[in-house]
């Protein structure tokens, strides 16, 4: 099992996760993409689904036209482990590649 990360180790990582925060009222991160279209969007979480996969570890997402949100947590930990902030950063990478911050 992955081990939960302290307050510092997660502050620290998300320093360098462009576009991700606490997510409010629990111990995980999350982050808002937006897209050009849904198509897109839906292509990211395709992409995002293929990684996840391979990783055996998968996100809480919601998309709407657009916008995908996503919030991360390794619910075996009760919180942010190094699984969610190397999917985070494959995150960003998928997105950069589309275009999109």
């Amino acid at each position: 099992m992955a081990e939960r990360l302290s307050t510092e180790a997660r502050k620290q990582a998300l320093a360098g996760l462009a576009g991700w925060t606490e997510a409010p009222g629990r111990e995980a991160i999350g982050k808002t993409f937006a897209f050009k279209d849904f198509n897109q969007a839906f292509g990211f979480m395709a992409r995002v689904a293929l990684v996840a996969e391979k990783m055996d570890h998968h996100p809480e997402w919601r998309n709407v036209y657009r916008t995908v949100e996503v919030v991360l947590a390794t619910h075996d930990a009760g919180g942010v482990t190094a699984l969610d902030v190397e999917l985070a950063k494959a995150m960003n990478a998928i997105a950069g590649q589309l275009g999109v911050a």
